[in-house]
């Protein structure tokens, strides 16, 4: 008998196991038919809130819904909300989730934060997830809840045009009348997703043959990642590609991938349910591998990213600000918890007052007994047409990026 470790992984049982795995990826997928969302949560009903959501318009001439993802995990809460105050647009959709590192008392807090919020009750477009999941960034686990995000999105409105996925860490670098100009400027099939070819990314792409289990998408509670000694052999029924986990999709293709009503991206899934770091490869392959998507794809994250190989957050410096407010990023990452670079963000760039939503053509304040209100009371007290937008000089900077973007988008994969 073989003294190997895990040597049991080799031939069917490997399939064996595999097959399962991929099954509670798409489980996640199928139990957002019944999971509840939004503001019916496990918490009192004396906190409850009906929601009143106002549906958008979606003429040709309209700008463009976004839909966002926002994780986070223990202690995000704060970091969560000032983040969407910061991306906050009626005419968007928004889905907040804390990871199984965060507790009950947490979501609970952060689902009353957000009812608390008259604008957001109002608009009813923000959701809270009432439930954790297991999460290892590692592992497959990370791919199943951007799966199951986009599908609970898709669940509560079909009428969003791209998902965005955002960390409690990341703010953005424009307001959300300058995105949503920008974005109204470009198909609506564009899939802004980065690539690269570096010695990094051939090397991890060489480990995709080696095989891990991520227990996280088996436990109630993160575990790491083990692996199998063992390795597979490079498929030859596509191939794969890779980048970026941070993406922005359109939703014709989170669809496929969500409703796999092709085989390409449930054969996919069943292949990255054991590889490495999946949200780096999974959405990059089924692109590039579907005749459908491979043609509508834009090399750009549109992501300002500071490196650092120590394990706390890097500082940033005026340096730093300066570099980031001119690159042609929309958001940023990582930032700390009350980050001064935050503040001088909201003042200089957003023009978001302290505790309060990023003004735009859909709210106005008040004139009158100004100064006898507070900033919160000032900040978007009345409200008018949420189809309207005012890009500043920052959108339409944008705006001309993305026409170029636009012009060029066909990204040629066959280049990696």
């Amino acid at each position: 008998m073989s003294t190997r470790p895990f040597s049991w992984f080799s031939g069917y049982c490997f399939w064996l196991l595999a097959i399962p795995a991929t099954i509670i990826l798409l489980g996640a997928l199928s139990r957002s038919q019944y999971f509840e969302y939004g503001y019916n949560l496990t918490i009192p009903t004396a906190f409850l809130l009906p929601i009143s959501m106002r549906v958008p318009s979606k003429g040709p001439d309209d700008p463009p819904v976004l839909a966002y993802l926002i994780s986070g995990s223990h202690g995000d809460g704060k970091k969560i909300l000032r983040l969407l105050k910061a991306i906050y647009h009626p005419r968007n959709q928004y889905l907040l989730e804390l990871d199984a590192g965060s507790g009950d008392r947490e979501r609970t807090e952060l689902a009353i934060w957000v009812q608390s919020e008259r604008v957001f009750g109002s608009f009813g477009n923000v959701n809270v997830v009432g439930k954790s999941h297991a999460l290892n960034r590692m592992g497959a686990s990370s791919l199943a809840a951007v799966l199951h995000a986009a599908a609970l999105l898709l669940k509560i409105s079909a009428d969003w045009d791209w998902f965005i996925t955002l960390s409690a860490s990341d703010y953005p670098l424009v307001s959300q009348d300058d995105v949503l100009h920008a974005f109204s400027l470009l198909p609506k099939d564009a899939n802004f997703i980065h690539y690269t070819s570096n010695i990094g990314w051939n090397d991890r792409r060489e480990t995709s043959n080696r095989i891990i289990v991520d227990p996280s998408l088996y436990n109630r509670k993160s575990s790491p990642v083990f692996y199998a000694v063992e390795t597979r052999t490079t498929p030859d029924a596509f191939k794969i590609f890779g980048g970026s986990p941070w993406m922005i999709l359109s939703r014709a293709f989170l669809e496929y991938c969500v409703q796999g009503w092709d085989n390409l991206p449930r054969k996919l899934l069943m292949y990255f349910t054991n590889v490495l770091f999946p949200l780096h490869s999974y959405f990059h392959t089924v692109l590039c591998n579907s005749p459908e998507f491979q043609n509508t794809t834009v090399d750009n994250d549109l992501s300002y990213i500071i490196s650092d190989h120590t394990t706390k957050l890097p500082e940033f410096n005026i340096s730093n600000y300066d570099k980031m407010v001119s690159s042609e990023a929309i958001f940023a990452r990582p930032f700390k918890e009350d980050d001064p670079v935050l503040g001088e963000l909201d003042k200089n760039v957003l023009n978001r007052p302290p505790n309060g939503v990023v003004p735009g053509k859909w709210c106005w304040n008040r004139a009158t007994n100004a100064s006898l209100e507070s900033p919160m009371t000032r900040n978007c007290s009345s409200w008018g047409d949420i189809n309207s937008i005012k890009p500043g000089s920052y959108g339409l900077k944008l705006g001309i990026l993305f026409s170029k973007l636009g012009a060029k988008r066909k990204l040629n994969c066959e280049k990696l």
